[in-house]
């Protein structure tokens, strides 16, 4: 059998409210939202990159280190310590600073979903 054709669309996050992490992610990532709907808001990235949003009134954040993170988007950055900043103005919580390991950091962003600042390297 030959391979169908099988793309990623979207990474999706479910949230209690799509378009206040849309905005937030819009924010810093200078994205553009593409789509609005009441419980679906779009990103639209460099190139085909896209980030959605989906309203789950009942989400609940991983309780994290307890419950692993299971998923989570890694942005890279050219100055950690100006995006850190930039994040934490934003909304963004930190959970792990750069102590352990000098090249990425750990956030929440205002929902609760993990996310990475990863220095380029």
């Amino acid at each position: 059998m030959t391979r169908p054709r099988i793309d990623v669309d979207y990474t999706v996050l479910d949230c209690p409210d799509p378009a206040a992490l849309a905005g937030f992610y819009r924010d810093i990532l200078d994205w553009r939202i593409v789509r609005t709907d009441d419980d679906w808001y779009v990103l639209q990235g460099p190139g085909e990159l896209r980030l959605a949003f989906q309203l789950a009134p009942d989400f609940t954040p991983i309780d994290w280190p307890a419950q692993g993170v299971k998923v989570h988007l890694d942005l890279t950055v050219d100055d950690l310590d100006a995006a850190e900043q930039w994040v934490l103005d934003h909304g963004a919580r930190l959970v792990e600073g750069g102590e352990a390991h000098p090249t990425f950091r750990v956030y929440r962003d205002p929902a609760g979903h993990h996310f990475c600042l990863c220095a380029c390297l």
